[in-house]
């Protein structure tokens, strides 16, 4: 096995010994202790215990008899009731952790700062998306390539948690290559394709928003040069988000 495996298996909770005794029950599939012992290099003194401990681990199933045999569990089963297990405990502990951070934000003296870049302009989009509880309002005037699929993935959760996301989409962009609006127009939300200005706009639950601008060359948007506002005024929110409640409504800028 390489590194990443035995890392990933201690991970789930094994031992050493545990590793070898489970990697070489699956090459057997069912075996006795001996046989797995043989295998795996595990002293006989040590295998019992070891597999009663992978037993209980949900690793293998015993089998009554004489000798007692020993039934790997399905790798895919293990490391899929893992994950599911392991991607509640993340979801539960954002929430947690989200809840106790948001509670914070006002309390900073100047709720509004400036961030450099494409990757972390990406990152604040999704965290600011990951907190919402009731609204995301999007003006996708600006986009980068490499930013859909992430964006996509924590629109697609927002949406499944029951938060109203509305995007009004640009049919222009060109960031050194194409990007797949495909992808955003295949969300389960209210998307109007708008020529809207080259920006970048997210609003969260009337408190907080996003937005993003960059630099134009030769009608190419220079994604190196994009800068991000994150704003926390809650009498700007509201502001642009009345604006852009009247752009939906009106669609003031359908033509262009």
């Amino acid at each position: 096995m390489n590194r990443n495996t035995v890392t990933a298996l201690k991970n789930l909770g094994l031992s050493d010994y545990e590793i070898k005794a489970y990697v070489a029950n699956i090459s057997l599939v069912s075996a006795t202790a001996s046989e797995i012992s043989l295998a795996s290099n595990v002293p006989r003194s040590k295998i019992y215990e070891v597999l009663k401990s992978l037993a209980k681990k949900d690793f293998v199933e015993i089998e009554s008899g004489k000798p007692l045999k020993f039934n790997a569990i399905p790798p895919h089963e293990i490391i899929g009731k893992s994950r599911k297990q392991f991607n509640e405990n993340l979801d539960e502990a954002e929430a947690e952790l989200n809840q106790i951070y948001e509670k914070q934000i006002p309390n900073v003296p100047a709720p509004l700062w400036l961030i450099h870049g494409p990757d972390k302009i990406l990152k604040k989009e999704v965290e600011i998306i990951s907190r919402a509880k009731k609204s995301i309002y999007i003006i996708a005037g600006l986009l980068f390539k490499d930013e859909i699929p992430d964006l996509k993935d924590s629109l697609d959760k927002a949406i499944n948690r029951g938060v109203h996301v509305k995007i009004i989409l640009s049919p222009f962009y060109n960031d050194g290559g194409d990007v797949d609006l495909e992808c955003i127009r295949g969300l389960e939300c209210e998307i109007k394709t708008l020529n809207v200005p080259l920006v970048k706009v997210i609003i969260r639950d009337d408190k907080e928003m996003l937005m993003g601008v960059a630099k134009i060359e030769d009608k190419k948007i220079m994604s190196s040069s994009a800068i991000g506002i994150w704003n926390q005024y809650t009498e700007l929110v509201e502001a642009i988000e009345g604006l852009y409640n009247f752009i939906w409504t009106t669609e003031l800028f359908n033509k262009p």
